[in-house]
């Protein structure tokens, strides 16, 4: 449900003005389901993150984050909170150029304390998060890009020296650190708004009614990118807050264990499954992962029942890939098993539930590697680009089924109409995004809008 916490701290990264959106006024928490093996979130001593005479600009966006409370002075311990910034980490945020931030991957390699493979995925996330945030032209942009990169570099070291470790029933971290704003303000300057539509916005505002009222509401929708939850969030961000903030994301294993991406993962809540695209990686762990995936449905199905959940899925398993012979980005066809098995999780729950079908629209932006990989520590390609997402209303089951003759066709069906109505979507946002048409690709049943203006 719905936690609104009683105020909302104002962030300051350095972010595109051309492209700002307003910061929303309330906050939500909320909780989730992450991983197949627990661990207890580390609490400990919270220092200074910064000397007084630290005055630069990531200063300034940093120490927004981490928000102080006034409490006991707690004992002295050994290491900080995944929130908190170890003295020892300053390397990065000490940085004033981009020459003294790059320098600092090398002494942290000769240290040994960065491994060299996180560290080659570091600088190479560098050079591609500034040639994309060059390409919006905003001319604070070298600002932007130290001050952005600097962080997450923090972040990301902070994780290895330390790492943070979900427990099954993650929620997001607000603070000290904040790191769902975090994410935020690293894919905001990529989001060319000017090119980024909303699709039938007064749907997000019924759902928050039913949510209010205590209904569920699952949005089966495709996936595209590791920024999916960001961009989803920054669309919304100015008209429908408690959604962006409040969206659980079922989600798999892999942004968990991924270096440069368990920071950004710290700020969402996500159920984790295990994909069907990577159950047999390591054939000796199937048995877990299945086990695994079904504790996270049972775990679902306790949720559901107390009521006003909100849960983002993609029952394709995995992101979007190119068509091989076209380059046409499509969304991938959903499982079967999948949309059946959450349908029925909303039908049993014993509250009111309600599924729409949503299309996402944001490849260009952070596209997956061509195929799907095993190996962790994929290559980040990063580009400023227009985006958009849209949802429709639901699709009865009931109706489908009746008309089938055996239960097996109707699920088959099912899916097969919840698809066929996010590639209507997606297609309507192709046209607006991709072939320029803006507004005008509005159709009948998809009415696009720039909320943001």
């Amino acid at each position: 449900m719905f936690i609104l916490s009683s105020s909302s701290p104002t962030t300051t990264f350095f972010i595109s003005t051309a492209t700002t959106t307003p910061t929303p006024k309330a906050r939500v928490s909320f909780s989730s389901f992450v991983s197949s093996s627990s661990s207890s979130v580390r609490f400990c001593t919270r220092r200074q993150p910064f000397p007084s005479h630290f005055h630069s600009f990531k200063a300034s966006a940093m120490a927004e984050m981490l928000q102080d409370k006034e409490s006991p002075a707690p004992p002295p311990a050994a290491t900080t909170s995944p929130g908190e910034t170890s003295k020892d980490s300053r390397t990065f945020l000490n940085a004033t150029t981009e020459q003294e931030l790059l320098a600092g991957i090398t002494k942290e390699i000769e240290t040994g304390r960065l491994p060299s493979s996180v560290a080659s995925g570091m600088e190479e996330l560098y050079h591609n998060y500034k040639n994309a945030v060059f390409q919006s032209g905003n001319p604070r942009a070298d600002e932007i890009v130290l001050s952005n990169m600097a962080i997450v570099f923090d972040r990301v070291f902070y994780d290895v020296e330390d790492p943070f470790v979900f427990e099954p029933n993650h929620k997001a971290l607000r603070e000290p650190f904040d790191y769902y704003m975090f994410g935020q303000n690293y894919i905001r300057p990529l989001v060319d708004y000017r090119n980024s539509y909303v699709g039938n916005i007064s749907l997000f505002y019924e759902m928050e009614e039913k949510l209010q009222q205590g209904h569920n509401i699952v949005l089966m929708s495709n996936h595209q990118t590791e920024a999916d939850p960001a961009i989803i969030a920054l669309l919304l961000e100015a008209t429908n807050p408690r959604i962006a903030e409040n969206m659980t994301y079922v989600a798999g294993d892999r942004v968990l264990i991924d270096p440069l991406c368990k920071p950004f993962s710290m700020g969402r809540n996500l159920i984790c499954v295990y994909s069907k695209k990577h159950m047999t990686d390591v054939p000796e762990l199937v048995e877990m992962k299945r086990k695994a995936n079904t504790r996270s449905l049972k775990e679902m199905a306790l949720r559901l029942r107390g009521g006003s959940q909100l849960i983002w899925i993609a029952p394709s398993g995995g992101r979007d890939r190119p068509y091989p012979n076209t380059e046409d980005w499509y969304p991938a066809p959903f499982d079967t098993s999948s949309v059946d098995n959450m349908r029925r999780l909303v039908e049993h729950s014993g509250t009111p539930g309600h599924i729409y079908p949503m299309a996402l629209l944001c490849h260009n932006i952070m596209p997956p590697p061509p195929q799907v990989e095993k190996e962790i520590g994929e290559k980040r390609v990063i580009s400023f680009h227009g985006v958009g997402l849209s949802v429709s209303p639901g699709i009865s089951f009931s109706d489908i089924a009746t008309a089938c003759e055996n239960p097996e066709e109707a699920k088959d069906l099912y899916t097969q109409a919840v698809y066929n109505v996010v590639m209507e979507q997606y297609n309507v946002l192709r046209s607006a995004i991709h072939a320029k048409q803006g507004l005008e690709a509005s159709t009948q049943s998809v009415s696009l809008s720039q909320p943001w203006n």
